[in-house]
């Protein structure tokens, strides 16, 4: 039976990190700029800004989770929010994606913290029953807003 572990991702990791990023992007249908020098900049810094968790099948990396923690006013307590979640095409359905969300769901726990969050595209059916299936709630009153580098220049000029 082939092995799927889940470790962190290491600074050796970050061209394999932006290839998954990359592939991800492909996948929604946006553009992706991101570098490994970025990833190893933002993540492997001595204040990395994000974390991120590598899934190995048979000990080759096939996806990846990217996720910081946030507070909840509400609970008073931290949460953790889940940036990025991929897995290669091929691999899906092999329990790659279930193996990384349990690990996410344990470094919640280990932690402390409340919850953990993530946004799914609208036309993600299957990704969304997928995560429907593990207990996750949709949370449809929110409707997420974004202000881009150029809206916050406008903003603050």
């Amino acid at each position: 039976m082939p092995a799927i572990t889940i470790r962190p991702a290491r600074k050796e990791d970050s061209a394999r990190l932006a290839e998954f990023i990359h592939g991800l992007a492909d996948f929604v249908g946006d553009e992706c700029v991101v570098t490994p020098e970025a990833i190893e900049r933002h993540l492997f810094s001595e204040r990395p800004a994000a974390e991120a968790l590598i899934a190995e099948y048979d000990s080759k990396p096939e996806g990846f989770a990217l996720f910081f923690p946030t507070f909840s006013t509400f609970q008073g307590r931290p949460s953790l929010y889940l940036e990025d979640f991929f897995v290669n095409p091929k691999m899906r359905g092999k329990g790659v994606g279930l193996a990384m969300l349990v690990r996410l769901a344990q470094i919640t726990q280990e932690r402390g913290y409340c919850r953990l969050d993530w946004a799914v595209l609208d036309w993600n059916t299957r990704a969304a029953d997928f995560y429907k299936r593990l207990g996750a709630e949709a949370i449809e009153e929110f409707t997420m807003y974004r202000l881009t580098e150029e809206a916050l220049a406008t903003l603050t000029a």
